[in-house]
């Protein structure tokens, strides 16, 4: 196997260059602290939440799982004339690689497609590791979702077009509770959305070995984020499919996914894993893999070529299914 990494796409490896002394790739645990106080991670959170006056936005706290405390919501409503027909939802998981981020981060991505579609935006608040391990973050998101299903119609947005969506952790997270809501037998999502997903604690593809070192996200990273939400577990055979969707030995009965992941990142070879897993299992799923991008690409430099593709495919798909 070779460690020779794919060539980032030429005008984002000039947009790395100017980020390189605000991200490094390769996070420790004893970095955690420090990246959560750093300026990347405050400018990921600085976005006009009203995008100019098309959205009245609140923050909501509601109940969690049973026994874990309450959660909050970052709910982004139009304030435009409601339609006719109640607006579609989109329930969105912020990235940070399990250990970082709060519901600002990421979401000015989906309120683009909010603004393009005519969506209700709820973005939930989830405890983060390594002071939170599984369960708690997915139990929060789990809670979030139904919280937000079973009100949907006091938001304006319809109940049964919902569509969940997240990055990076928030993408692993997002995969995680398709899982779960299928398990469990609660509300089905219209569709998926995972965005250069967080899937596999395993942290062994030959992708996650090409890219050590290079990017906004390595394996030295990923062992990190893995490491503090499943501590010894991680990578090891009790690993629950809730935690790492990539462990889910049955990927049928899903809701239809989008997934996307750049070809010069850790997790590309995870993401394409997971699409042919869906294909296997008579599931619905579109791909890309978008060639020379890096982790998250597409918030980082949204200017690129490649960047404006990715994010036009994201909404081309979403335009198609909410009008099926």
């Amino acid at each position: 196997m070779t460690t020779v990494p794919p060539p980032f796409d030429p005008e984002l490896a000039a947009a790395l260059e100017l980020i390189r002394d605000m991200i490094s790739p390769g996070m420790a645990p004893e970095d955690i602290e420090t990246v959560r106080r750093s300026p990347g991670i405050a400018l990921l959170a600085q976005v006009d939440l009203t995008a100019g006056g098309a959205f009245e936005v609140e923050d909501r706290t509601v109940p969690g799982a049973e026994g874990s405390p309450d959660i909050s919501l970052l709910i982004c409503r139009p304030t435009a004339p409601a339609p006719a027909r109640p607006r579609p939802v989109v329930y969105h998981v912020h990235g940070g690689g399990m250990v970082l981020g709060t519901n600002r981060v990421g979401v000015d991505q989906v309120l683009d497609w909010a603004l393009e579609l005519d969506m209700v935006v709820v973005s939930v608040e989830y405890r983060l590791a390594p002071e939170h391990p599984y369960p708690a973050p997915v139990d929060d998101v789990y809670a979030g979702l139904l919280w937000t299903a079973e009100h949907a119609k006091e938001l304006g947005g319809d109940p049964e077009r919902i569509v969940v969506a997240g990055a990076s952790a928030g993408g692993g997270l997002t995969a995680a509770l398709a899982l779960l809501l299928r398990d469990r037998g609660g509300p089905r999502p219209l569709g998926q959305v995972l965005l250069c997903p967080m899937l596999d604690d395993r942290n062994d593809t030959p992708s996650a070995h090409q890219m050590a070192g290079l990017g906004v996200w390595d394996r030295t990273a990923n062992e990190t984020g893995w490491t503090a939400l499943l501590g010894e577990l991680r990578g090891g055979p009790e690993v629950s499919p809730y935690a790492a969707p990539a462990r889910a030995e049955d990927l049928s009965g899903l809701p239809p996914a989008f997934l996307d992941v750049g070809s010069a990142e850790t997790f590309r070879d995870e993401v394409v894993a997971y699409a042919s897993r869906i294909w296997q299992a008579g599931g619905v799923a579109e791909l890309h893999v978008w060639p020379g991008g890096f982790h998250g690409f597409d918030g980082f430099a949204p200017q690129a070529a490649v960047s404006r593709a990715a994010r036009e495919a994201q909404l081309r798909w979403l335009r198609r299914l909410l009008a099926e």
